[in-house]
């Protein structure tokens, strides 16, 4: 991956800023990253279905955390017993899957970010369309972000975010 893509964080960045850098990052990537691991995928997605979107997000975010930490922040909370981790930051306890056609499904994961003197920052959500019927990512994933860091407050947020408000299904 080219230096130049790497998202570059600064301790002292708003949790926008955050968002937008790792946007930045996320379009510059993303579609290479896609076509370049396609055939792995597709092969992966039909022994594993949607672990083959992990791999992917494995891929994706986990140099966008890795510049976060290095900046100074975390992203992450204690991990527990059964949590399931991908992208290096990303729990799926802190998530939801509410949104879309099986063809174009929609997660979004949240993450509250803190600076390592235990200031939070705010919480940053990556939402990753996907397909549940092949292996498809039918567009970029994005970034949002809540100055919210409450888990009641984050959901209402990401409602708000998709604009719905009785989601069926998942951790809520």
């Amino acid at each position: 991956m080219k230096a130049q893509q790497l998202p570059q964080f600064r301790y002292a960045m708003s949790i926008e800023e955050i968002g937008h850098e790792g946007n930045r990052y996320i379009d510059s990537i993303w579609y290479s990253l896609y076509e370049s691991m396609y055939e792995e995928l597709t092969n992966a997605f039909r022994e594993m279905e949607d672990a083959a979107y992990g791999m992917y997000l494995d891929r994706l975010m986990t140099p966008l955390f890795e510049c976060l930490e290095e900046a100074g922040f975390v992203a992450m909370e204690p991990v527990e017993k059964n949590d399931f981790i991908i992208g290096r930051c990303l729990l799926f306890r802190n998530s939801l899957e509410k949104w879309g056609s099986e063809n174009n499904r929609s997660r979004i994961f949240w993450n509250v970010v803190r600076r390592t003197d235990g200031d939070i920052v705010g919480t940053l959500l990556t939402e990753i369309p996907h397909s549940h019927l092949k292996f498809h990512i039918p567009s970029a994933p994005v970034l949002y972000t809540l100055r919210e860091c409450d888990r009641g407050r984050i959901m209402q947020g990401i409602r708000q975010i998709k604009k719905i408000e009785n989601p069926t299904g998942g951790d809520v």
